[in-house]
């Protein structure tokens, strides 16, 4: 079977693949989010995500013989407004305040390359419904989770207390937690990685 390398360091995507039975090395992806970002002003957030999964997978996959690269990044819009992850304390809490009472839309995307090719991409999008936060819970919330909410865009783990910011969610739970894991099986059974 051939090895799977996953381009991240992020424990919830580790942790997907881990809890699914998926053997893979982790390697940090050194990729320029916001400049590519800033290349693709005015494309739909879908658009994006898939650009930085591809980029993060190609710029691991250039250093691995053989292996199966998976890159993955996901964003959040909210009226229209793209968020990234918090810089402070204060930005989570104003996030969480513009937040309150609407719709977030939470794209994630997956790609896999091996050498200097993209072979495989897959974008899905959650939608979250914010209930109405107070500044009493808000403040509270980031008692309890700051930092750890600090790496995450939308400043929520759902798996943890985040799953309090929200009346109903819309969407798959695995692209709640950053990474349309599914579609990802697939590809990767359908490359040999996993056995079909």
């Amino acid at each position: 079977m051939s090895t799977l390398v996953l381009a991240s360091q992020s424990a919830s995507r580790r942790a997907m693949l881990t809890e699914a039975g998926v053997p893979f090395t982790a390697r940090a992806a050194d990729v320029d989010e916001r400049g590519i970002e800033a290349e693709m002003y005015g494309a739909a957030p879908e658009q994006i995500a898939l650009a930085l999964a591809r980029a993060k997978a190609l710029a691991v996959a250039r250093h691995e013989d053989e292996a199966w690269v998976l890159g993955s990044d996901s964003l959040v819009t909210v009226d229209g407004r793209r968020f990234d992850k918090p810089r402070s304390r204060a930005e989570a809490a104003e996030h969480l305040a513009f937040f309150s009472g609407k719709v977030m839309e939470l794209h994630s995307a997956a790609a896999m390359a091996r050498g200097a090719r993209a072979e495989w991409d897959h974008a899905d999008v959650a939608r979250l419904t914010v209930r109405e936060l107070s500044d009493r819970f808000i403040e509270r919330y980031l008692d309890a989770e700051w930092p750890a909410v600090s790496g995450c865009v939308g400043v929520f783990r759902i798996e943890a207390l985040g799953v309090q910011l929200f009346d109903s969610i819309e969407g798959s739970h695995f692209t709640v937690l950053g990474m349309p894991l599914l579609p990802v099986l697939g590809a990767l059974r359908e490359r040999g990685v996993l056995a079909a």
